[in-house]
Order: C-alpha cells, then structure tokens, then sequence
C-alpha cells in the first residue's frame, strides 16, 4: 500500500461514512492480491461459524467453503441452517457443510455443541464467532443473563475453551471475533457488563458487549498462545444484512444506497482465516488492515479488564488462568 493511500485509508477510516461504507470496501479492494487467501489455502481444514443461518455468517460460512475448508454451521434455527447450507453447496457444489443446533446465548446450549464437536472431530482449523443478537427490551438468557452479554460474550468465551483441544490439533488454527464499529462508541463496562443501570437501550446494549469483545481479543490470545492458537478480532463496516434491516430499520432506509454486501462485509474474517502467513494475534482488524481499538478519549478510560475476565470466568467455569 502506497503512503499516499495509506493515508487516504486512515482517513477514509477516521470519518467513518466513507470507510464503513461499500465504496470505502470497493476503493482498498483494489490494492489487494487477487490470490489473498490463495485458491484452497483451506482444504482438508474444518471451521465452525456460528450465526450462519443468514447475513454475515452465511457469506462468511461460504467464503470458507470456497477456500475448501468442511464448514459446520452452529445456528439456533435449523430450518434456516438447512436452506443457508442448500445454498452453499448449490454455490460450491461438492461443499461439505454440516448443520448444528447451538444457542450461543445458552451455556448449556454451548455445552452440548462443544460436545458433540469434540465427539465428531479430531481437529478445528477456524472458529469464527459471528451470531449476535440486538433486542430492544433487556431480555435475559436461559441461564439469566442479559441476552447480548450472553451471546456476544459468554457463549463465544465458553465455546472457544470448550474447543481448545481440538484447536490445539491444527496446524495453524484460528478464532475470530466479529465485533461492530459500533463499539467505538462505548467505554469497557466492568462495572454494570449485565446492563442493571440506566434506561436499557438495545443499541448500547449491542455496542458495550461488541467492546467487551474487543477486550477478549487480547486476553484469549495470551491465554492460547502456547498451543499456536491466534485470536483476531474485527468489524465489518456497514452490511446489508437481516439483521441490520430487523434491528436498525431506520438506519438501514437512510443507509441503504451506502452498505456493503453481506460478502463484502465478510471478506475479513475469511482473509484472517486463511492468509498466509497467519496475521499478527491479538489485534483488531477492518478490511484486512490493523485498526485502533480506541477512537473517542472517553472509550480510552480503560475499565477494569481483570474484573471483566473474572466475571466473564466465574459465570462460564472458564478456569481463570
């Protein structure tokens, strides 16, 4: 990348609009190898994507399956499993895509699948942490949680170390986080992660717990380090997606004629699944570039990340260290 676009990334990114948008993902698409990730760069290799019913988690689900790579989709509806598979075989004919219950909002949901997969499985290459949820009363999980404090947070922590054997098997395996730029707007809550206080918005709901998971990042990529683990973090931009036109319906009228496709804004996590060699662990990425994790000083006030891991810990079983 030139300097010249280098800085024209940076701003692009910075003023948000341009950068989140399709035409942002259209303009630094053009400095990109066309054979980034190379043609099969995951065959033989096994991935789970949760949340691939629809949206970012099928494109996400297909972009794998093009690479090669066995995909379970871990969904919570299985009917739309089951059409979101049907249409990636019928795009990747000859795709093996296995279907799977999992509600990720749901520890003993997680539980199930983590030990179904450790049955079924001797290996996972990619574990991509897609499902998310944006629902405008607090509404609270099987086991009582709040409902996106459960599954952008507590289900994707407690499946990633149910699963970190069959990680440990792979030659070069990887977990991904998607996160939202939407995070950018929101401080680390340690403090209140169930969202007790306050008037409860599903908005700033879903951005506190996209932060928390940006705070994970780090904090799982040390703790898998020494099995050869990476974590990775990343947002999407902005993507037409089910779930942005059933959550945000007023953006998603204003916005409409600026999204990304829901391949678009996928593009990311199968480029951090696959490249080679494997990106830089522990960071946070958007179109296939390193970004801040911190824009607004207020954001930059770090919670107490130890309190966040050992609440996060002690709600799961996650052994602290």
């Amino acid at each position: 990348m030139s300097g010249l676009f280098a800085a024209l990334d940076v701003v692009m990114d910075r003023l948000v609009v341009p950068g989140y948008s399709k035409w942002g993902f259209r303009l630094r698409r053009r400095t990109w190898p066309a054979d980034d990730p190379e043609p099969g760069a995951l065959r033989g290799g096994l991935a789970v994507v949760t949340g691939a019913g629809s949206g970012l988690g099928k494109a996400t689900a297909l972009g794998l399956a093009r690479l090669g790579a066995a995909v379970v989709l871990a969904v919570r509806d299985e009917a739309k499993g089951q059409s979101a598979r049907d249409e990636i075989i019928a795009a990747v004919p000859g795709a093996v895509v296995h279907v799977r219950h999992c509600d990720v909002s749901s520890l003993a949901s997680v539980r199930r699948f983590a030990s179904g997969m450790l049955e079924e499985f001797e290996r996972l290459d990619v574990l991509v942490h897609n499902a998310g949820t944006m629902p405008p009363q607090r509404t609270t999980s099987a086991e009582g949680h709040e409902l996106t404090f459960a599954t952008h947070v507590l289900g994707p922590l407690l499946m990633t170390d149910l699963l970190r054997s069959l990680l440990a098997a792979s030659p070069d395996p990887r977990v991904v986080l998607v996160s939202s730029g939407g995070m950018y707007t929101q401080r680390l809550r340690s403090d209140d992660p169930e969202y007790r206080e306050g008037e409860y918005r599903g908005a700033t709901a879903y951005a506190r717990t996209k932060r928390m998971q940006v705070a994970l990042v780090p904090l799982l990529a040390d703790r898998y380090a020494s099995e050869g683990v990476g974590v990775h973090g990343m947002h999407p931009g902005w993507a037409d997606t089910p779930g942005v036109a059933g959550s945000l319906p007023g953006f998603h009228r204003l916005a409409r004629l600026l999204l990304r496709t829901a391949e678009e804004g996928a593009d990311t996590v199968v480029w951090l699944s696959a490249t080679s060699p494997a990106p830089p662990t522990g960071r946070f990425w958007h179109d296939r570039r390193e970004r801040p994790v911190h824009y607004l000083p207020v954001t930059g006030k770090r919670g107490d990340v130890s309190a966040f891991w050992a609440c996060c810990a002690n709600i799961t079983g996650v052994p602290a260290r």
